[in-house]
């Protein structure tokens, strides 16, 4: 097992050896399938901000889940994603919120304020 030290300079082996997986699962998928996933793939990386490695690798495993389930149904793309592929995006991306690094400056904007009351106070 590597030292700790090396996981918080490179970030977490396991997470990379699940992200190499599921870049295997998501080419093992019919050409419409993986097309779309790299898309929406794409779209979440960008749009989702998501700062935890974890939180990230879950949500693509969760995604090639489901297109590799629907692949196997024989559900089109467009039944999967709906009309609104951003929406579907949107959406899909709401599931994972707590990895999002929107969410570290909340928190610190908030503690920031409750400082900043609490000093006027004194």
């Amino acid at each position: 097992m590597a030292p700790r030290w090396i996981e918080k300079v490179t970030g977490s082996l396991e997470d990379k050896k699940r992200y190499r997986q599921y870049k295997a699962r998501r080419e093992q998928l019919p050409p419409s399938y993986r097309t779309a996933i790299e898309a929406l793939e794409r779209y979440l990386m960008y749009a989702g901000a998501i700062a935890t490695g974890e939180v990230l690798v879950k949500m693509l495993e969760d995604l090639v889940d489901l297109f590799e389930q629907s692949a196997a149904d024989g559900t089109p793309v467009s039944a999967v994603v709906g009309e609104d592929p951003v929406e579907f995006a949107e959406t899909f991306l709401a599931n994972y919120s707590e990895g999002q690094w929107i969410n570290k400056e909340r928190a610190r904007l908030t503690q920031a304020i409750e400082r900043a009351e609490e000093d006027e106070q004194r």
